[in-house]
């Protein structure tokens, strides 16, 4: 069976706010790097999965995805999906 990588980017939603990307932000400035306008934190999530194709995996992944790897209400995500050699 092919073992497929995938990872999955979850980041809060732009209405969301974010006080641990806000405090990274202000510790910037006093590292004295300046100009960072916006610093917003999310997550990288990388998973391997046998599954007879391309189609399969990628089902089972948004649904690992959007029921238990990132909170809808609040979160977005993406995937990136590559099968192994």
């Amino acid at each position: 069976m092919p073992l497929f990588h995938a990872r999955v980017l979850v980041s809060l939603r732009p209405s969301v706010l974010d006080p641990a990307g806000e405090a990274t932000r202000a510790a910037a400035a006093r590292l004295g790097v300046d100009g960072v306008q916006r610093l917003r934190i999310g997550k990288s999530i990388e998973v391997a999965l046998e599954a007879p194709d391309r189609e399969v995996a990628r089902a089972q992944l948004e649904l690992l995805s959007d029921r238990l790897l990132a909170n809808p209400v609040i979160e977005d995500w993406s995937l990136e999906l590559d099968e192994s050699d």
